[in-house]
């Protein structure tokens, strides 16, 4: 493994899923005490997407081709990552969107501190608490529920750590 570079490619066979993670038996890996040729890839490594478990993403026997990104001496194994095959879309979705921006879409989480939004395929943001309504709630459910459809402003974008801020309170509709 010394020999293969950061940014290279690696395929191999999904052979087990676990609650943190999958396996993947490499088909030019490594020795390993456990699993021959192993690789690795974390839950957040699997999907630019929020997923709830890896069996959402592969199965076991699938192929896979998969980013290098480092060597893990603790495990003996190569840390790969699948989402990196593929484009991301909060990557394209900042392209087309501007802060001021209305935008449309679902509730899919609460949190204490306020409630995520899907405004487009693969694309979440947080409406904070204090930006839900124009009077204070103490608590999301107060106000939204999970697959409600709400109206939201864009606050702001940072592309670089990936998160989007938007505001119900601000939107045109104005909501109490």
């Amino acid at each position: 493994m010394e020999s293969v570079r950061c940014g290279e490619f690696l395929s191999g066979t999904v052979t087990a899923i676990e609650r943190f993670g999958v396996f993947v038996a490499l088909d030019d890996g490594p020795d390993h005490p456990v699993f021959p040729g192993v690789g690795f890839i974390s839950v957040p490594e699997l999907s630019w997407r929020r997923i709830e478990a890896a069996s959402d993403v592969v199965q076991v026997g699938q192929r896979v081709s998969c980013e290098f990104l480092q060597f893990d001496t603790w495990n003996l194994e190569a840390r790969l990552s699948l989402r990196s095959t593929q484009p991301d879309p909060f990557q394209a979705f900042a392209d087309g969107v501007v802060v001021g921006q209305e935008l449309h879409g679902q509730v899919t989480k609460l949190v204490p501190f306020g409630v995520f939004v899907q405004v487009a395929d693969g694309v979440e943001g947080l409406v904070h608490l204090r930006e839900l309504t124009r009077t204070p709630v103490r608590t999301p459910s107060d106000v939204v529920r999970v697959g409600d459809e709400v109206t939201v402003l864009v606050t702001e974008i940072d592309v670089e750590r990936r998160r989007l801020a938007l505001s119900r309170r601000q939107a045109a509709s104005g909501h109490r």
